[in-house]
């Protein structure tokens, strides 16, 4: 008899949840010098986890990451002349690792 061959990875398809996660590429002189270590930076939903990040990557641009950090940037208090005070938002951002050979083009799924 033949055997079958079973793939433990199972394929990952691109929902409507998924675009959500990942909210728009980081352009920055920080993600240019990331860019030449096959990393990426995007900023992501507020409640977004590593494993949402790195799901939503696979499964928008077909490319396993290999680390996926997450920085919380709070938001700073600024003054208005005459107006009082308010805050910027918060800002959480992802910073991901690809493999060597991975190539990824942000411009394609925007």
């Amino acid at each position: 008899m033949a055997e079958k061959k079973v793939s433990s990875e199972k394929k990952i398809v691109a929902t409507a949840g998924i675009y959500d996660i990942l909210r728009r590429p980081i352009i920055s002189e920080k993600a240019a010098k990331l860019s030449e270590s096959n990393g990426v930076a995007f900023e992501v939903a507020a409640n977004a986890t590593k494993e949402d990040v790195a799901r939503a990557v696979q499964a928008i641009y077909n490319v396993k990451p290999t680390k996926v950090n997450i920085v919380v940037v709070k938001g700073k208090v600024k003054s208005f002349r005459g107006r009082g005070t308010g805050t910027k938002r918060l800002v959480k951002k992802a910073y991901v690792s690809l493999p060597k050979d991975a190539k990824l083009d942000l411009s394609a799924n925007i």
